[in-house]
């Protein structure tokens, strides 16, 4: 009898020190008859962590080396100073988990909070293309506000997902912010250090409500130094945030392999307020529709896109855009105070054939729709010679549905450009050139930027002060 009492004793307490601490899973070199709570005792699968309860404080540990089949959900919060984390240990690769299309996620943090993600590969990729597919998907739904929640240093790869947006799509991380009984929302999620690849149909995606009335956004949000490659939508959107930073991320080669009817770009906000988009450099972006470096986007305040690199988009450099049809109703605000400033450009617009929507189309500057007091200022943008079949539009105003914009400065920029280019501004509302610099004449019968003259139009509201014309053969675009 004392033995037996024995017995439960440490398995009472060998649990106990399980379910509060540390979990080591070894492929190599554990067993699932073990106990789970020491590298000697490490378990060989993920089988057993459906079976216990996490506590604050407790650290899944996955060996260096290590591939486990499977997926792994967190429905328990740790607290403020002891956060419940997934990492790896030992030396060597990063221990992957493939979660072989068994769940729409192989990771998924359900209504958590103070958590952490540290050094682990995932994949998602099941025999067939689903929509809403991920590799980590995070929620917040009627969840109230969760605090705190780190992904870092993760390689997110092989997500085979739909490239259909309207069906779901799918991604490498999933954020979903929804709160119909309890409003919902994340303070403080970084996404910081992970290299993403081949997830389709996009990289980092938000989604959230669009209501004014029931805004409650997302808070503290850092996506920075992610690495971001071959994935041919979206790349990075923040939906349903204020005060976002986007910084120092590289986004490059997207595969050409999107429908005709799918419109993704580079880093933009929708639905969001006072995003901060900086640093970053994006390139290859070959969508059939939009493919800009960067975008400011439906419902969105208040965005700042500053020194930024972009080069080799098909789509152009950058999109500032609002649907009309909805424009002035409770998920439509506009697309207001927009500033995109101290970028870099070179070779944007560069779509080699006609898109379904438009034809031959790929302004370097497309401003389109309900947007409103955009000030684009101390940008320098390079475009060497196109080819014939391609589009030679600097800046292109026209309109989706509803109001043109209104108020769109371009100020003390620099464009530098080989061959021929024009501007395309239609209605113009309100539009300055102010002290920009053009290495030649734009071929526009109608402005003369470089003699700051207007002719042949009248009642139109465009303003041309201070620009410049240099003689090509004199400039060193530096």
């Amino acid at each position: 009898m004392k033995k037996l009492i024995l017995l439960l004793l440490i398995i009472f307490f060998g649990c106990s020190n399980i379910n509060n601490y540390n979990i080591y899973i070894d492929s190599g070199k554990g067993d699932d008859k073990n106990s789970g709570n020491s590298k000697k005792n490490a378990w060989a699968t993920l089988d057993n962590l459906s079976k216990i309860k996490f506590n604050p404080g407790t650290t899944i540990n996955l060996k260096a080396n290590s591939e486990f089949n499977g997926v792994i959900e967190i429905n328990k919060s740790g607290t403020d100073g002891m956060p419940i984390s997934l990492k790896a240990y030992g030396n060597g690769k990063k221990p992957i988990i493939n979660g072989n299309g068994e769940k729409k996620y192989t990771i998924l943090l359900n209504n958590v909070e103070h958590i952490i993600i540290d050094g682990v590969e995932i994949t998602n990729k099941g025999k067939q293309r689903l929509e809403a597919r991920t590799g980590l998907t995070i929620l917040a739904e009627n969840s109230g506000e969760l605090n705190n929640i780190i992904i870092q240093n993760m390689v997110i790869r092989d997500v085979n997902g739909s490239l259909i947006k309207n069906d779901g799509g799918g991604s490498a991380i999933l954020i979903k912010k929804f709160g119909e009984k309890i409003k919902s929302r994340i303070n403080g999620l970084q996404i910081l250090n992970n290299h993403i690849y081949r997830t389709e149909r996009n990289a980092i995606n938000f989604r959230a409500s669009a209501d004014r009335n029931k805004w409650y956004p997302n808070l503290n949000v850092v996506v920075k130094n992610n690495l971001i490659e071959k994935v041919p939508g979206d790349g990075i959107v923040v939906f349903g945030c204020d005060g976002a930073i986007i910084e120092h991320n590289t986004l490059r080669d997207f595969p050409d392999i999107l429908p005709d009817s799918e419109a993704a770009a580079g880093i933009w906000p929708f639905s969001s307020d006072n995003t901060i988009i900086q640093f970053n450099e994006v390139s290859g972006h070959k969508a059939k529709w939009d493919a800009q470096g960067y975008d400011s986007d439906w419902n969105s305040v208040g965005t700042i896109i500053q020194n930024n690199y972009s080069h080799d988009n098909y789509g152009g450099f950058v999109l500032v855009c609002n649907a009309g049809s909805l424009y002035g109703q409770n998920i439509n605000i506009g697309t207001i105070n927009t500033i995109i400033r101290n970028n870099l450009s070179i070779n944007d617009g560069i779509r080699p054939y006609p898109t379904s929507r438009r034809g031959v189309f790929s302004p370097t500057f497309h401003i389109s729709g309900p947007v409103e007091n955009t000030h684009i200022y101390n940008n320098t943008i390079i475009i060497p010679k196109k080819n014939s079949n391609v589009d030679n539009t600097l800046v292109r105003i026209d309109n989706w549905g509803g109001p043109w914009p209104v108020k769109t400065t371009f100020e003390n920029n620099k464009f530098y450009f080989e061959g021929d280019m024009k501007n395309q501004l239609r209605e113009r509302k309100n539009i300055e050139f102010i002290g920009n610099i053009f290495s030649k004449k734009l071929v526009d019968s109608e402005l003369d930027y470089s003699n700051n003259s207007i002719s042949k139009i009248e009642n139109f509201n465009i303003k041309l002060i201070k620009n410049k014309f240099l003689d090509e053969n004199n400039i060193s675009p530096k």
